[in-house]
């Protein structure tokens, strides 16, 4: 995005792999919940959220170890201008989909009109800022933009690519469980059933072993999802020994329940990952598009009612550090106390409509730890008496005698939940009745939760956004004003704001790191001003503990563990058994 690549084009794997890693064994993983869809590219349907990562590939791929650099794929060249007004790929001849029909670039085409037009509203954007797409040679094509955004080559070069010849002329976007895209990716779908698992078996054929983006990666034979009513029961399986990895997400769970035999013995084995990406956001969103939570001062007072000094010490054993803004933890977080100059400059212009302490500070309440959360809750009354609340008999109430209520929505098992959510809606509706809120949480299913989801027909509900060191684009679908009101869209909280609009286009037309590392900060000022998610606590390392047979590389990236850094990067040693 900035600067140049840290690799040489004649590179022969990438820094944090093992290029010579053995290829074999079988692993299975654990997911909570279940799926009636197997395409991870249109709204339709909960999927197993690792099938894209290991059966479908893109033009260039990602390293985790820069901000955001791209190599080539599918791709064995690209060609860009100084103004990256547009971007031109050339296929390798020998890319092939799992089938063993070419990768064309009549295929590469397609995929971006369908995916624009038809697929998962996350993709939408892009196409309508595409001016022109064409084949300039048997394998080449050049895609032209219409908008100044330098980020939009760079995310042309990681679009999946789709079969024209499955998907021309079908309902892609409603189509049956058992019509299972075509992908050009190291593994197949070999089996599955229905909300039960998934089995992926790795090509043997795959064409793009020996590219040096692909060396010492997806080395396991085979890889089996298994679905599970929830994390205690995937926890219990991997206990018992069905399930070969987990991820954990609580520090205290971490240190204190992972003695069981298999761990004394040494057959399982506990592993860290440091990392150097943003906290991103984890916590309780609320709906802004309903009332009261369109008003800042019940947002804000929710936010103080929230003692999360005392949940985090009785749920993490207060290892964990708290969430301060959408980018903490990196160079792109706000800076303490009042705006400096060129942050201050961006957003001064729409000062007549920024949130409170936007420019001259905000910071999260911090409670004394006790469970009582005095303060807190005072000035929570006081923000609510300011919004037209009052306490009457026990109960808060608006102008009119209505009491206030509110409703935590929580699944029951997806991936899209937060671990320990609701131990953490337990603790808070306690304090939410101190202030006579009356809080109920609704527990529901994957379907149920996805469609509620969908429609944004919830008052609070869990939160979790990761984000990188290279924020871009995709920024529009998390708090854009046109994604405000896009079904499935990321903008959950539903903000509309101008000042949130001008800070994404700032970071997208920044012609340097510091005019974009200004930006990120304006708008991570805004965002969390905004008090639109009351946060939970950051991670600033990854915990995956695993059968002592799966190896990783010495060498950890810049971004430490995620969705595909393991398994797409460990091996299986069978000298271990």
């Amino acid at each position: 995005m900035y600067g140049e690549p840290a690799l040489p084009p004649d590179f022969v794997s990438l820094p944090y792999v093992n290029p010579d890693a053995p290829k074999g064994g079988r692993i299975v993983l654990g997911n909570s919940g279940s799926f009636d869809s197997l395409n991870p590219y249109v709204l339709k349907g909960s999927i197993p959220w690792q099938l894209p990562f290991f059966t479908h590939e893109t033009l260039m791929g990602r390293s985790l170890d820069e901000p955001f650099t791209l190599y080539g794929l599918l791709a064995e060249s690209v060609e860009v201008p100084e103004d990256r007004s547009w971007v031109a790929f050339t296929l390798r001849e020998e890319a092939r989909f799992s089938d063993g029909t070419p990768v064309t670039v009549e295929d590469v085409i397609f995929s971006f009109e369908l995916l624009g037009t038809e697929g998962h509203p996350r993709y939408r954007d892009f196409w309508k800022q595409i001016e022109s797409i064409e084949q300039t040679g048997p394998r080449s094509l050049r895609i032209t933009f219409n908008t100044d955004n330098r980020e939009l080559s760079l995310l042309a070069g990681i679009r999946p690519i789709l079969s024209k010849a499955q998907w021309e002329g079908k309902d892609f976007a409603n189509a049956p469980l058992q019509e299972v895209p075509l992908g050009s990716g190291p593994y197949v779908i070999s089996d599955y059933q229905a909300s039960r698992y998934v089995t992926l078996r790795r090509n043997p054929d795959y064409w793009g072993a020996d590219i040096p983006f692909r060396r010492g990666t997806n080395n396991f034979d085979e890889i089996k999802l298994d679905f599970y009513g929830d994390a205690n029961v995937v926890f219990e399986a991997f206990k018992a020994g069905e399930i070969s990895a987990v991820r954990e997400f609580n520090a205290e769970t971490w240190d204190t329940q992972y003695d069981f035999p298999a761990v004394q013995r040494g057959e399982i084995v506990k592993s860290t990952f440091p990392h150097a990406k943003p906290s991103g956001m984890t916590g309780f969103v609320m709906n802004t598009r309903k009332p009261p939570f369109d008003d800042w001062r019940v947002r804000d007072a929710l936010i103080w009612a929230f003692n999360f000094e005392y949940i985090g010490e009785t749920l993490t054993g207060g290892r964990l550090p708290r969430i301060t803004s959408y980018f903490s933890n990196s160079e792109l977080a706000m800076r303490p106390g009042p705006a400096p100059a060129p942050v201050a400059d961006l957003l001064k212009p729409f000062s007549d409509t920024l949130p409170e302490g936007a420019l001259t500070g905000y910071a999260l309440p911090e409670g004394d730890g006790s469970a009582r959360n005095r303060a807190g809750i005072r000035h929570a009354m006081k923000q609510l008496q300011a919004a037209g609340y009052s306490a009457q008999d026990g109960v808060m109430r608006d102008a009119a005698g209505k009491p206030l209520t509110v409703n935590i929505l929580l699944s029951k098992g997806s991936r899209l939940d937060v671990a320990g959510s609701d131990k953490i809606a337990d603790l808070y509706v306690q304090a939410l009745a101190r202030l006579g809120i009356a809080a109920t949480v609704d527990v529901v299913d994957n379907a149920q939760l996805n469609k509620r989801l969908e429609t944004f027909d919830f008052d609070i509900t869990t939160f979790r956004r990761s984000l990188s060191l290279s924020p871009g684009t995709e920024q529009r679908y998390y708090w854009g004003s046109d994604a405000a009101s896009v079904p499935g869209s990321g903008n959950m909280m539903g903000i509309e704001s101008p000042a949130v609009d001008a800070m994404i286009d700032k970071m997208l037309t920044a012609r340097g790191a510091d005019e974009f590392t200004h930006a990120v900060r304006a708008l991570d000022r805004l965002l969390t001003a905004g008090r639109y998610v009351i946060p939970f606590w950051q991670f600033d390392e990854g915990l995956i503990a695993h059968k002592v047979e799966m190896k990783y590389p010495d060498r950890i990236p810049l971004y430490g563990d995620g969705p595909n850094y393991m398994p797409e990067v460990w091996w299986w040693d069978a000298s271990q058994n």
